[in-house]
């Protein structure tokens, strides 16, 4: 059996220390490492020289890390990865900084990656590389000999070609894909956008069961939406962390409706739009006063780039104005949290929620959308409202969805939402459940595995 390798801009397994922290994500991909001894590859997250690969072991899963130098965090992470491509593929080309040194620390950081791991690679290891950090490391590998099936996965969406085209050197990093054997995106749109730029940019051609052909090389890029671990939440959601969260919130909101959002801060996520949007709310549904709370989980992100310093700012700003515009002696329509909370105590709060509010502008995918609904009671269940531009959106069809720009659009979901029927959230609940049951971080990652196999 061959081996798996997966290689990731951070690695993110179990230690003696951290045993059970680890997202959906990393949950899949360890039992896959797991069952295939296979190794995790990726950055360490500490500045120093780049030396040595460190290797640790823990419950039958290897890792192995290397520090990077300041300059090349700062060039390739802080730069490239996170204020070139995350604004660009997110469709914020005026956020989106342009630097010639940002672009070659990129490069740098991913041919010393090719350089550290390639000599633990063996001939019929299956090699899975994992989102834009690492977009030219296949061709890397493959200049550096290697000959194995090579897969890359998106974990984010792909800009329209228009977009893509503002990039400096645009085409350089897109070739640089077609050193992979399968490209895997989150959903038919993200698919439909890198076709679009393979046919206008690169002459190229789009065949039969995911076949891409530029030039003489072809290979075959597939739609795969991640799933959560669903088994794992629905357990969480019936832990008792879970029942005392839940207790909590019923007992702190008097009988009020709860609506929830839980995000990274970023400007993807539509923080703003949101705020702005229950805001219209709250303006235009006097009657609704103290009968209704918004409470916001946004985690700090990514504290050294100036624009989420801003976006920190903005937001603190406008949820004051809020409350300050519309909160009573005895009620507070926003409740605004900086900080992160574990899986079982988010599944509390899922479950306690009257409404989920998922409004990014933009999104990969989104799984706090799928967590809410793993979480929700059955006989019971809340409300999904989904921003139309997340890529869940075409499996959560079920969901309220909404334009995230629009105040009114927002305003009039969260009315509906509060006032639905039970039958009718069973109703719409009930196939999204199932859809997150099916299609789960497990089915994902064979999905993908399995058409790295065939090649």
């Amino acid at each position: 059996m061959s081996r798996l390798i997966v290689i990731s801009n951070r690695v993110s397994v179990p230690t003696a220390d951290q045993p059970g922290t680890q997202g959906g994500l990393a949950v899949a991909l360890t039992a896959a490492l797991r069952e295939a001894d296979g190794i995790w590859f990726g950055w360490s997250g500490e500045t120093g020289e780049t030396g040595d690969l460190k290797f640790a072991s823990y419950d039958g899963v290897t890792s192995a890390t290397i520090d990077l130098p300041e300059q090349d965090v700062e060039e390739y992470y802080d730069g490239y990865a996170n204020r070139t491509l995350w604004p660009l593929f997110h469709y914020r080309l005026d956020l989106a900084e342009f630097e010639r040194d940002f672009q070659g620390g990129y490069e740098r950081v991913n041919r010393v990656f090719g350089d550290v791991i390639g000599p633990h690679i063996l001939p019929d290891d299956l090699i899975w590389v994992h989102d834009y950090h690492m977009i030219p490391l296949g061709w890397v590998l493959r200049q550096r000999g290697l000959t194995n099936r090579l897969g890359f996965f998106l974990h984010i969406p792909w800009p329209p070609t228009r977009l893509m085209t503002a990039l400096p050197q645009h085409r350089r990093l897109v070739e640089a894909l077609f050193a992979y054997d399968v490209l895997g995106f989150q959903s038919d749109e993200w698919l439909e956008t890198f076709h679009d730029y393979v046919v206008r940019e690169m002459d190229g051609s789009i065949g039969e069961n995911g076949q891409v052909t530029v030039g003489g090389r072809t290979i075959r890029a597939i739609a795969c939406p991640i799933g959560i671990d669903a088994q794992e939440f629905v357990a969480s959601a019936s832990s008792p962390s879970a029942i005392a969260t839940h207790g909590r919130m019923v007992e702190s909101s008097i009988g009020r409706s709860l609506i929830v959002g839980v995000d990274r801060l970023d400007y993807s996520k539509g923080l703003e739009e949101r705020f702005n949007g229950y805001r219209r709310y709250l303006e235009t549904r006097p009657d609704a006063h103290a009968n209704v709370y918004l409470l916001q989980i946004a985690p700090p992100s990514r504290a050294t780039v100036q624009n989420y310093q801003d976006i920190r700012a903005q937001l603190d700003a406008l949820s004051g104005r809020i409350n300050g515009a519309f909160a009573d002696i005895d009620w507070v329509p926003l409740r605004y949290v900086n900080q992160g909370f574990p899986r079982d105590v988010l599944a509390g709060v899922y479950r306690a929620a009257r409404v989920g509010l998922v409004t990014p502008l933009r999104d990969g995918m989104n799984l706090v959308a799928k967590e809410y609904i793993a979480s929700q009671n059955p006989e019971d269940p809340g409300v999904l409202i989904l921003s139309q531009f997340a890529g869940a959106a075409s499996q959560l069809s079920n969901a309220l969805l909404v334009n995230p720009y629009s105040p009114d659009d927002i305003a009039d979901a969260i009315e509906r939402a509060l006032a639905m029927s039970l039958e009718e959230r069973i109703a719409r609940w009930k196939p999204m459940f199932e859809n997150v049951r099916d299609q789960d971080v497990i089915w994902w990652r064979k999905r993908f595995t399995n058409s790295l196999m065939r090649v």
